[in-house]
């Protein structure tokens, strides 16, 4: 079939890429020229520095064939006459100051610009049958101003349908390529038929749940999917990881392995962290609340989760201060990762913002900054005219960040930073503060106290050494 997707961010270019892997014709748009240029310049390691997500540049090499990349909307406009499908992957932030209204600016002016065009298909006949699939994470009620977009510039012979994503980040090409559902919101049977051909790979598979239902309710169930794991998350911070740093003797691992062999408690989100950021959770919760209250409905359990997660990101900030005693002033600071997650260079949400500005509100002398992959993007969305940030340096390993400090924070679960324990007793003499948001050396914590280190982690009481 012949696909196009407007808009080529990790939604975009993953799904595209295995839906040319599929054996579909795939046209892929954005109006980013670098990032088009990247995504299709056939060499993997080009596209993974632009999105870097596991195996995406091998999978778009290996079907450059039948990918193309384009930043020129007249290649769309020449291929709406033979289109089955046209993906709408657009961004949906939050308005600036407005939480939980979703921004769909961008999504209107690509869903105008998309319908002023399809009614010139076909010169002008449109007699080829096409369906506008709702990809992006957009409100619930969204296919109803999207139909009357559509029908406002005169398009005919159409449908459309939500098809919301559920991936991972940093394991969205496999998410995409196995995927534990597909779930098709359509109202026409002409929608399911054309969206069956689409996953005909999956439609009749054994391993794939494959559930059709009404547009309104696939809406609301990538909402729902993604309130619910974000709670999770929310929860184990805020009650599970309270109590093993409360009382003593209580190693958060222990307890997790106790909670997971419950097989009503289920195993996924039981993990401690500084955070739960990324592009979803935070915007889908709030999204979610604003929409229940526009309707008079209460949403106080969604803005609890919400509240929760700030709350864990201050709070273990705030423990330097008042279980160590620590002043951050004049002290050399290292940040060990700032993508929001292993695996991926999207720092959208990343608790590194703020804690990065708590630092130099708090009078640190130089922030030294190290992560794999996600400097460049960490340092792209800082204010490049705010002196505030000249005191960050950026480096190449976790020595050199380390290098002449007094402090690290690890705000990211790169398995790299287990060995984080054993370079900082190498590198920085004691006393020293070792502030783990993540729980990655976890096994060394009574250890590194021993010689002299003082430790906070999540999910742990403060292990003090001689500050």
């Amino acid at each position: 079939m012949k696909l196009i997707y407007i808009g080529a961010g990790f939604v975009g270019a993953c799904s595209g890429g295995v839906m040319a892997e599929a054996g579909h014709d795939v046209l892929l748009y954005d109006v980013d020229q670098k990032k088009i240029e990247m995504l299709g310049s056939a060499n993997a390691q080009t596209v993974e520095s632009c999105l870097f997500e596991p195996s995406l540049g091998d999978l778009l090499v290996k079907n450059k064939n039948r990918i193309e990349f384009t930043h020129d909307y007249a290649k769309v406009i020449g291929a709406l006459d033979e289109a089955d499908a046209i993906f709408m992957c657009l961004p949906t932030p939050e308005k600036m100051g407005a939480e939980g209204s979703s921004d769909l600016s961008y999504y209107y002016q690509a869903a105008q610009t998309l319908a002023e065009n399809l009614a010139k298909r076909n010169g002008g006949g449109q007699t080829k049958y096409v369906v506008i699939v709702n990809k992006s994470t957009v409100p619930i009620r969204m296919m109803n101003e999207t139909e009357t977009i559509m029908k406002s510039h005169g398009v005919i012979n159409f449908g459309v349908v939500s098809n919301p994503e559920f991936l991972v980040e940093g394991k969205a090409v496999e998410g995409s390529a196995r995927p534990d559902r597909v779930v098709i919101g359509a109202e026409k049977e002409d929608d399911f038929k054309v969206m069956r051909m689409v996953y005909a790979r999956f439609y009749n598979s054994t391993g794939v749940k494959y559930i059709e239902v009404n547009p309104y309710e696939a809406a609301a169930s990538k909402l729902l999917a993604n309130y619910l794991l974000f709670s999770r998350l929310a929860n184990t911070f805020s009650v599970v990881g309270r109590v093993c740093e409360i009382f003593d003797n209580i190693k958060f691992e222990n307890v997790r392995k106790i909670l997971m062999s419950d097989e009503r408690i289920g195993g996924w989100g039981f993990y401690d962290s500084v955070y739960a950021g990324g592009s979803c959770f935070i915007k889908d919760a709030a999204s979610l609340a604003h929409q229940i209250e526009e309707v008079g409905g209460t949403a106080h359990q969604v803005r609890l989760t919400l509240e929760e997660n700030r709350f864990q990101r201050d709070h273990f900030y705030s423990r330097a201060q008042k279980e160590a005693g620590f002043s951050w002033a004049g002290k050399t600071v290292a940040v060990l990762g700032v993508a929001f997650k292993q695996n991926t260079n999207d720092v959208r949400n990343s608790p590194a913002f703020d804690i990065v500005n708590h630092l130099i509100d708090d009078g640190v002398a130089q922030i030294k900054i190290y992560d794999p992959v996600a400097a460049p993007m960490f340092k792209a969305f800082l204010p490049p005219a705010d002196s505030r940030y000249e005191r960050i340096s950026y480096h190449e390993s976790e020595e050199d960040a380390l290098e002449s400090s007094q402090a690290c924070l690890i705000l990211t679960d790169w398995p790299q930073f287990r060995l984080v324990g054993e370079k900082v007793a190498k590198i920085c003499p004691a006393p020293y503060l070792i502030m783990d948001g993540r729980r990655m050396v976890q096994d060394q914590f009574v250890d590194l106290a021993k010689k002299g280190y003082s430790i906070i982690a999540v999910g742990s009481p403060f292990f003090k050494g001689s500050i």
